[in-house]
């Protein structure tokens, strides 16, 4: 769930107005979460993205197209995976961490 590492869902809901919805994607709603909400008197309700075929094909399109560019903030050696993942838990990169792969 969403409040398992930091209590992201939680404490999403002190920023939503009265009658606000907390959507929870795709981690879905704990009891906890859903009681803490009806406390707070928002709503919270789960949201499952299932991926298609189609879907995938028109996303793989507009990759293939240059619509789509993924941000790469920096690149790595896969030997610095340790130093890299601590980088990407502290929360402050802009972009995607590379690592890569020696032939």
């Amino acid at each position: 769930m969403g409040d398992a590492h930091d209590r992201t869902s939680t404490r999403s809901l002190e920023v939503l107005r009265p009658g606000g919805l907390l959507v929870a994607i795709p981690a879905g709603v704990s009891p906890e979460l859903a009681q803490a909400a009806e406390a707070t008197g928002v709503r919270v309700t789960p949201f499952l993205v299932e991926p298609d075929g189609a879907a995938l094909t028109t996303i793989a399109d507009l990759i293939d197209a240059g619509h789509v560019a993924v941000e790469v903030e920096d690149t790595f050696p896969l030997e610095e995976a340790d130093a890299v993942h601590a980088r990407g838990e502290a929360g402050r990169t802009r972009g995607k961490l590379v690592l890569t792969v020696a032939n």
